[in-house]
C-alpha cells in the first residue's frame, strides 16, 4: 500500500473509533434494556466489597461497579450512573419499564441503599430526560391545600402532609392524551399526620402533564380519597 493510502486508511480508522467513543458516551433513549433484577445475594456482596471504600464518597461508584460483576447489562449500569449524577448521590436501579410513548415512558426504580421508600417512579425520555415522580416540589400543593377536601382532612389530622409514594413496581400510572396534544399521567400520594409512621389520612391525586414533544408542563391537583375508616 502506498504511503498516502496508508495514511488515509489510518485516519479513517481513527475517525471511526473516535465517533464510536463519542456515540457510546452520549446517552440515548432509556429503554427496557436498562431493566435489571438484583440477585438475592447482590446487596450483601456489594456491601462486602464497598463498605470500607476510602474516601467514603466513593461508595456509590464502587456499589455501581458491582452491578456489572453481578450480571447487569451496560444499559442498566449506564442508567444508574446517570441517575446517581442527576440526583446528587441517590443510587437507583431500573426494576420495570413501561413504553408509553410516543415520547415519554415510565420506569420503576428500586433504591437499594435507602432506609425507607425503597421504590419509586420516574418519567423518562421527555424534557427533562429524567423526572422523579416522587419529587414533591413538582406537585401543585398550593391548589391541594386550598381545596375543601384538604381543609376537611386537616380538621381531622392537624399535622397532615404529603409523602412520596412507595410504588409496588406492578401498578403503572394511568395515562391518557391531554388537550395539549401530549400525554398525562395520574398518580396518588399518601397523606400522613406528620410522620412516615403516623396515621394514614388518605391519598391526594395529581396529574402530570407533558406536551407533544415530551416537555414537562407541570402538575394539576385532581382530588383526594378519604382517610380510612378507623
Amino acid at each position: 500500500m502506498k504511503p498516502a493510502a496508508s495514511l488515509l486508511a489510518a485516519l479513517l480508522v481513527a475517525s471511526f473509533a473516535c465517533a464510536q467513543t463519542q456515540s457510546s458516551a452520549t446517552p440515548g433513549r432509556i429503554t427496557a434494556a436498562a431493566v435489571w433484577q438484583m440477585p438475592s445475594t447482590f446487596l450483601a456482596d456489594a456491601h462486602k466489597a464497598c463498605d470500607n471504600t476510602a474516601p467514603a464518597s466513593g461508595f456509590a461508584d464502587c456499589f455501581i461497579n458491582q452491578m456489572s460483576k453481578a450480571g447487569a447489562s451496560p444499559a442498566a449500569v449506564a442508567f444508574t450512573r446517570e441517575l446517581q449524577k442527576q440526583s446528587k448521590g441517590d443510587v437507583g436501579i431500573v426494576s420495570g419499564f413501561d413504553k408509553v410513548g410516543p415520547v415519554v415512558d415510565v420506569a420503576f426504580i428500586t433504591y437499594p441503599l435507602r432506609a425507607n421508600t425503597n421504590n419509586g417512579l420516574l418519567f423518562v425520555n421527555g424534557t427533562p430526560k429524567i423526572i422523579n415522580a416522587e419529587d414533591l416540589s413538582l406537585l401543585n400543593q398550593a391548589d391541594m391545600q386550598q381545596s375543601p377536601q384538604f381543609q376537611n382532612t386537616k380538621a381531622q389530622f392537624p399535622n397532615v402532609n404529603l409523602w412520596p409514594g412507595d410504588r409496588d413496581g406492578t401498578t403503572w400510572p394511568n395515562s391518557n392524551s391531554n388537550s395539549e396534544g401530549g400525554v398525562s399521567f395520574t398518580l396518588g400520594y399518601p397523606l400522613r399526620n406528620g410522620c412516615h409512621a403516623c396515621a394514614h389520612a388518605g391519598f391526594a391525586e395529581f396529574n402530570w402533564k407533558f406536551g407533544p414533544t415530551g416537555k414537562f408542563l407541570g402538575t394539576v391537583f385532581m382530588g383526594m380519597t378519604p382517610p380510612p375508616v378507623p
